[in-house]
């Protein structure tokens, strides 16, 4: 069975309805829902990271430079703030000393003088501490939300290839969540690095001022630091890019237990969707258990190396005191600001950690924006095609999902369409019906584009379809599909999708509803057209979500029109309704017909019946029954247009 590309939104709403009516004994093709469980087995889920970048950290961070270039002014005032705040540092020392020097031992200081001091240097710092975190979340902010609408218009512009690559839930995850926890961790740590990299060199300056040769014992520190800090960023960076796709994988598994609640309770796979939820749980687990070791190994090992400079300072220092004579104030601020290095050291061997995080979860999305191929078209352009369509030695074949297993598909299986010869008239009605996964809706689909030919040519009043600009192509195409999609916005904005709200016509949506017979809808609604139809329009009927697909298609009145079992999940009485709206929207229209229902094909001009990606044989009804091939054993299977089949509960 050829897989089915995904829609032009990247995903399919699952069919939950009724079925009634005719169809070939294959039934029809397979809904998302069911493509579900074949997507990854609960044994075949396996983690493997991506390799370590060669680039430098700031070749890295160049690469984020152009989203976050407009937060310039945060960038500076974050700048300005943090480096006052570093300079406040060696203050405290500073001050203690003359506390200890001058007013302890000499009593020179005014007693004023020590609150003033103390609440001036606070003050200042906690300033400059509010003013650059206030500067931290303007450049986040305004970073991620650069990416994000520089990653969704590439999603608006991709190649279609990348939907069926992958799934909705990877795609959103990157989107939403992992440039929103990438740009806050990766500004915040770049913060810290800059404060506590200003607040080190300042201690040092004063330490240098204080004891040039006890200051190099503590430089001592850095060598064996920047090791640390370097095997255990590399360790850090192949675990978090592990847990990204563990993440991934588990979203997904979520995902689909969602969109297929109904077939995981009605088959009883709880358990089955437990286990693999479990498995890569469990997974994800272990990797952060491990990232946290990693992270956590940085601070007593930081520690230790700290703890043996103060043992050698201290004890350098009381030699020195027995010899030259240090003051009390002199040690004492010596010490002080040699243990205040141990936070700013402490905090910059850690920094590795979400400085790494960080840029691993921005790089995705600039993956997805800098390596996603975008949809090109020509430059031949028509206000209203004339509807003739013509397909030579049209070959089909789906790319290969992201992260397949090596062997886990072959060319043959993807192959959609074999060198199909097809020539459509202008205004001529053509049914396709053949057993799900011959080649159908891909062949529909080729012609707005949704899915590449790989070789051979479809044409379009003549021109290659490559040689369209893509919007103008895609305007003369209209198409209702089973798996019907509806934003979360009004009824009259679906209606008149692509429509802004100036450029709507309300009399043309109101005219388009009623044609679908629709009418009694818009009566009921509390504010007619206006209403909000929530999410995929579920709260409406299977009937009405069809006839609202058709209304779609009639407000845009484009010259050929793709029904893909349009009524393939409707009672009677809807797809009576249905019918009816079709009826009116197909005439003047070339039109693609894919059904398994009879009443719907009989009426056709020419009927095509394709398997296995090739076209078996074509005429009208009453030819193809009469060459006795395919189309007519599956009629002789004991479907006729007056027979129906028991409506399934």
């Amino acid at each position: 069975m050829c897989a089915r590309p995904t829609d032009g939104l990247g995903h399919a709403t699952p069919r939950h309805k009724r079925t009634q009516g005719l169809r070939f004994p294959d039934g029809p093709k397979r809904s998302p829902s069911s493509e579900i469980f074949d997507r990854h087995p609960l044994n075949s889920t396996s983690i493997t990271p991506s390799p370590i970048p060669t680039d430098t950290v700031l070749k890295r961070l160049k690469r984020l430079w152009p989203y976050f270039r407009s937060a310039r002014t945060g960038i500076v005032l974050a700048a300005v703030a943090t480096l006052i705040g570093a300079l406040t540092e060696p203050l405290i020392p500073a001050l203690l000393k003359t506390l200890l020097d001058r007013g302890f031992a000499q009593g020179q200081i005014a007693l004023w003088m020590v609150p003033v001091a103390l609440l001036g240097l606070f003050g200042v710092r906690g300033l400059a501490g509010f003013v650059a975190q206030y500067a931290l979340s303007y450049t986040a902010s305004l970073g991620m939300l650069n990416m994000r609408r520089a990653m969704f218009v590439k999603l608006n512009e991709a190649q279609m290839t990348l939907f069926a690559r992958q799934s909705a839930s990877k795609l959103s995850n990157t989107l939403v969540y992992e440039v929103q926890t990438g740009s806050t961790m990766l500004v915040a740590a770049m913060l810290t690095l800059t404060k506590d990299s200003l607040t080190l060199l300042a201690l040092l300056g004063y330490l240098m001022y204080l004891n040039w040769k006890l200051t190099l014992i503590v430089l001592l520190l850095f060598p064996g630091l920047i090791l640390i800090m370097r095997v255990l960023s590399r360790r850090l960076y192949k675990l978090t890019r592990a847990s990204q796709e563990a993440t991934d994988e588990l979203a997904y598994v979520v995902e689909e237990n969602a969109l297929a609640h109904r077939m995981v309770r009605l088959h009883g796979a709880q358990e089955r969707q437990t286990q693999r939820f479990d498995h890569l749980s469990i997974a994800l687990r272990r990797l952060a258990l491990k990232s946290t070791v990693a992270m956590a190994a940085m601070t007593p090992l930081t520690q230790l190396l700290a703890a043996a400079a103060l043992s050698a300072v201290i004890a350098v220092a009381l030699w020195q005191s027995s010899r030259t004579g240090v003051t009390v104030g002199n040690f004492v601020a010596f010490v002080t600001a040699m243990l205040m290095l141990i936070a700013p050291i402490r905090h910059l061997a850690e920094i590795a950690g979400p400085i790494t995080r960080g840029l691993t979860a921005l790089e995705r999305g600039l993956d997805l924006i800098e390596n996603t191929p975008v949809q090109t078209g020509g430059t031949h352009t028509a206000g209203r095609a004339r509807g003739a369509i013509e397909l030579n030695n049209v070959w089909v074949r789906y790319p290969a999902k992201d992260g397949a297993a090596p062997g886990a598909d072959d060319d043959d299986s993807r192959t959609a369409l074999r060198g199909i010869n097809l020539s459509i008239a202008p205004g001529e009605v053509l049914a396709f019906v053949g057993p799900s996964g011959s080649g159908k809706t891909t062949l529909a689909n080729l012609l707005p584009r949704f899915v590449e030919v790989e070789r051979g040519v479809v044409q379009l009043d003549g021109i290659a379809l490559p040689d369209w600009d893509l919007s103008s192509l895609r305007q003369q195409f209209a198409m209702v599909s089973q798996d019907v999609v509806m934003l979360n916005d009004t009824l009259a904005a679906n209606v008149a999708l692509g429509s802004s709200e100036k450029a709507m016509d309300e009399s043309r949506v109101l005219g388009a509803l009623e044609s679908a017979n629709l009418g009694e809808l818009i009566a009921r609604l509390p504010q007619g057209i206006h209403s909000t139809v929530g999410h995929n329009a579920a709260e409406l009927s299977g009937g009405q979500r069809q006839r609202l697909a058709i209304a779609r298609a009639i407000y845009k009145d484009a010259p050929i029109l793709i029904l893909d079992e349009a009524t393939s999940a409707l009672d009677n009485e809807s797809e009576r309704l249905v019918q009816e709206a079709l009826s009116r929207l197909m005439k003047g229209r070339t039109t693609l017909v894919i059904a398994h229902r009879l009443s719907t094909i009989e009426h056709a001009d020419r009927v095509v019946v394709l398997a296995g990606g090739q076209i078996s044989e074509q005429g009208t009804h009453q030819q193809l029954m009469r060459a006795d091939g395919l189309y007519a054993r599956l009629h002789a299977q004991g479907f006729s247009p007056e027979s129906r089949e028991a409506d399934p509960t």
